[in-house]
């Protein structure tokens, strides 16, 4: 039976240092799936510019994003690490499906409201069009499987949807020139990867609210840049409530800054909540949270300090980059020029 290659893409924005959330939701299992899949990790910098950004800060960023995936344990060997921008492909693609999406499915997208407010008047095009770049970024590879989070699960649906209506309209000069998978399309059905270890790592300040690079308080988060007392002096600070700990996770239910420092705990240990539990239940908070620092520190700062040794050399990073996006270009491309054929444009021969 015919198939799609298997192949992961992923990526993150250079919008703002990197987190804990951004290590245990992604990073961790980004360099996991490299022992199972032929994996593509981008640096997604014209998703960045959707709202304005300094361009000395982004460039400063865009390095800091791909060192922080090396540093996490993503082998630019192994895997493709590249930033969008480098890959003109993204951008053409992007284009072919602002086209083929529809009005109404952008219109449902809630990140967009979410992101413009009540001011949509003044919001970018490209902040409104954004997930059909996303939708490029995936299929210009034929990725077959993303992980993403629960807050871009909208967009990787329209990336299907947008898959299945280009297969569907270009289906008969898809089928004349012999360029799909068997009765599969041009384009495969991508499928979200949504796993632990801890998908959901909450703000140190309020266990309601995610952790974010945006939160104007910076000890809501820990920075993967942050040194070993900076991540100490953070965990010391968190909010956590009077009672013991629990035995059982039942107990952690209506306690959300219990739960989310079980849950950072959990994942950094490769553990469950049941077991932290099972060890650290009925204890009181200060024990755990030095237990906390100590795992923390332990695994955490190692990679502060190999970003700053990477970051000092800004021409190794570039060459990382440069070098991955050859690589994906090379995939890109061809198939950039079967969907110009597909679709009719008439190209240099």
């Amino acid at each position: 039976m015919a198939t799609f290659h298997q192949r992961v893409f992923s990526g993150m924005q250079p919008t703002a240092t990197l987190h804990l959330g951004n290590y245990l939701g992604a990073l961790t299992n980004w360099v996991a799936m490299q022992e199972t899949h032929e994996c593509i990790y981008c640096v997604v910098d014209m998703h960045a510019i959707t709202v304005w950004q300094d361009p000395v800060e982004l460039t400063r960023a865009i390095r800091e994003v791909t060192a922080a995936y090396v540093a996490a344990g993503v082998d630019p060997k192994r895997s493709i690490i590249f930033n969008q921008s480098q890959v003109s492909q993204h951008a053409e693609l992007a284009w072919v499906f602002n086209c083929v999406a529809r009005l109404g499915w952008l219109n449902r997208m809630t990140q967009f409201k979410e992101k413009a407010g009540k001011d949509k008047e003044n919001a970018s095009i490209g902040l409104y069009a954004y997930p059909a770049l996303m939708a490029a970024d995936i299929l210009l590879y034929k990725a077959t499987h993303v992980p993403v989070g629960e807050d871009q699960k909208q967009h990787l649906e329209l990336a299907r949807d947008i898959a299945q209506k280009f297969n569907n309209d270009f289906g008969a000069q898809i089928a004349e020139r012999g360029l799909g998978t068997g009765d599969l399309g041009f384009f495969p059905q991508p499928e979200p990867m949504i796993q632990g270890p801890a998908p959901r790592v909450m703000s140190l300040r309020d266990g309601t609210k995610k952790m974010s690079k945006s939160d104007a308080s910076d000890n809501s988060r820990i920075n993967l840049t942050d040194d070993a007392e900076t991540i100490a002096q953070k965990i010391r600070k968190a909010k956590t409530d009077p009672d013991a700990l629990p035995s059982e996770e039942k107990g952690l239910d209506g306690r959300p800054e219990a739960e989310n420092l079980v849950g950072i705990y959990a994942g950094l240990n490769g553990q469950t909540k049941a077991q932290v539990l099972g060890e650290f239940g009925g204890g009181q908070f200060s024990g755990f949270k030095a237990a906390l620092v100590d795992l923390a520190v332990e695994k955490l700062s190692p990679i502060a300090g190999e970003m700053r040794r990477l970051l000092a050399d800004v021409s190794h990073i570039d060459a990382i980059l440069g070098e991955g996006a050859g690589r994906a270009e090379a995939i890109a491309a061809p198939i950039m020029r079967d969907v110009k054929d597909i679709v009719g444009f008439v190209s240099r021969r």
